[in-house]
């Protein structure tokens, strides 16, 4: 009965976590769509050199104004990546007016997946409120929903793997993760595994009878046992919960020679040679699937992967709203999430997952887990990190 009213407890914030994440793949699909287009004076550089979108801002607006809309009496707090100091600049009148269209289109369209539109459409000031609201710092204590609103911008940009991905956190854990993945699609068998490289699946275009099936949003709720995968919603289709849901369970692969990898893509986010190092040790014998975003948690969770290790560099510090999402995924669907060390990260320390232990690792399973984790010890005396 307990595990039932805690069920409950989450209910409304799941529903409607899922809605907003529906509603911000179909918003930055069609963000995505104008930057292939046209040219792309709609992507920026933010200070540590990644680029930085309208999609970002357009999707931390539009759910920021949904979740403090929808739960006001709660005094929501958000955590989330991007701050309004390039949009207030004098000279950013014309970036934060594309934020503000984009922002009131698929506002306009929230009846469509069961959420409630603003009476009018919202102004710039309203728009630099709702994104600069999501300034919370978490901690131990309290409700903090924390939002990465486009995860692999460098894979958004280039029409590659990218994902929004909400999070619930109460008194330091995860309680809820929701992933949009706008290009990643609902069947196992239109994924292309290359042996030399990844490819994404853009840059080898869908059957056209495949198309609709371009695209999930997966979820999980902690203490369910479950994890779920929905379709995205195409043309004029409405939300209609639980949408065509499929649970979703992690890989039964439990011999490394047979096993998949996965790991970021770009190496100034990963020591590739370390992890090259321990798959070596631990005997995988498959080529790494170098994949943009928290996609590498999908693909464990779905089953499509079994192993995702990230090694970042020295002076790199973990942000939680990489992570959080996708852990609580993965875990629901049978999987196993820790730091290097075998430890349970820690979402309770505000924006950074302190104190790891050298990494973050996830599996499919215990037994690889627990053979990763003795890999990892017997690389790290000869490696250079």
């Amino acid at each position: 009965m307990e595990n039932e009213n805690k069920h409950k407890k989450y209910a409304k914030e799941l529903d409607v976590a899922v809605r907003v994440v529906h509603m911000a793949c179909t918003l930055c699909q069609r963000v995505q769509e104008s930057l292939v287009s046209r040219s792309n004076d709609q992507v920026l550089s933010k200070d540590d050199d990644s680029p930085v979108t309208v999609a970002d801002w357009s999707v931390q607006a539009t759910v920021s104004w949904i979740l403090s809309e929808t739960f006001r009496d709660q005094n929501v707090s958000i955590i989330a990546e991007e701050d309004v100091q390039t949009l207030s600049k004098d000279d950013s009148a014309g970036l934060l007016a594309a934020v503000a269209n984009t922002v009131n289109e698929i506002l306009a369209e929230a009846s469509k997946y069961g959420l409630q539109s603003p009476t009018e459409a919202l102004g710039g000031a309203q728009i630099l409120e709702a994104i600069s609201r999501c300034n919370s710092t978490g901690g131990p204590i309290g409700r903090h929903w924390v939002l990465d609103p486009v995860d692999g911008t460098l894979g958004f940009v280039r029409g590659d793997q990218y994902a929004i991905a909400l999070a619930l956190i109460e008194n330091g854990k995860v309680v809820i993760g929701v992933l949009g993945c706008p290009n990643y699609p609902m069947r196992k068998e239109l994924l292309n595994h290359f042996h030399q490289c990844y490819q994404s699946i853009s840059k080898s275009p869908l059957p056209t009878s495949d198309t609709g099936q371009k695209g999930c949003v997966i979820y999980a709720q902690r203490g369910s046992g479950e994890a779920w995968m929905q379709p995205l919603i195409h043309g004029n289709n409405k939300f209609q919960w639980p949408n065509s849901a499929n649970r979703i369970k992690v890989s039964s692969i439990d011999d490394p020679e047979l096993a998949t990898f996965c790991e970021p893509v770009e190496k100034s986010n990963s020591n590739h040679i370390f992890s090259a190092g321990v798959a070596h040790s631990m005997g995988l014998k498959k080529q790494p699937l170098r994949v943009h975003s928290m996609v590498k948690y999908a693909a464990i969770a779905r089953g499509d992967a079994e192993i995702f290790m990230k090694f970042a560099s020295c002076g790199y510090k973990e942000k939680i709203w990489d992570h959080a999402a996708g852990v609580v995924i993965v875990e629901e669907a049978g999987g196993v999430v820790t730091d290097a060390g075998g430890r349970p990260l820690n979402f309770s320390r505000g924006i950074y997952l302190e104190g790891l232990d050298r990494g973050i690792i996830a599996c499919s399973g215990a037994s690889l887990h627990e053979k990763l984790i003795g890999a990892v010890y017997a690389s790290w005396d000869s490696s250079n990190l």
